[in-house]
């Protein structure tokens, strides 16, 4: 084959890039999704190979989804993408760093901006994000 690969992209036959990350037994990696303006944690999901590399392919995250046990295009049911900036491995190469633009300004499933939204408070965990939008409105299923 004479197809121009660029090093570093799915598009290169060895997957070089791919084989650095240390994948944890059953093939997946944390993924961190941070603002790429504010520095917040929006969320953390899992990755398997294939959603790094449609994730890398596209510029839009894609995350493994343990209880459905398949790819999920975050944002095809809810219109909220992240968009892609920069990926980053830390250290040990087992944990990615996505700095990503939140479309549409809510990450979590629950209506809110962040996945963090719990903070404990005299030993309880007590919601301190508001919601922005019912999530019934978000998924409509």
């Amino acid at each position: 084959m004479s197809e121009k690969t660029v090093p570093g992209r799915p598009g290169d036959r060895h997957d070089a890039w791919l084989n650095k990350i240390n994948w944890s037994d059953d093939g997946l990696l944390p993924a961190i999704a941070q603002d790429a303006k504010t520095g917040e944690i929006l969320m953390v999901a899992w990755m398997n190979r294939e959603a790094l590399k449609r994730t890398v392919e596209t510029g839009e995250a894609v995350y493994w989804s343990r209880s459905r046990k398949k790819l999920w295009h975050k944002g095809e049911e809810s219109g909220h993408t992240q968009k892609v900036l920069e990926l980053r491995l830390d250290c040990d190469e087992d944990v990615l760093l996505m700095k990503i633009e939140q479309i549409g300004g809510i990450a979590c499933h629950t209506g809110r901006r962040s996945c963090f939204f719990q903070k404990l408070e005299n030993g309880q965990w007590v919601s301190v994000e508001p919601v922005l939008k019912d999530p019934h409105e978000i998924y409509k299923k």
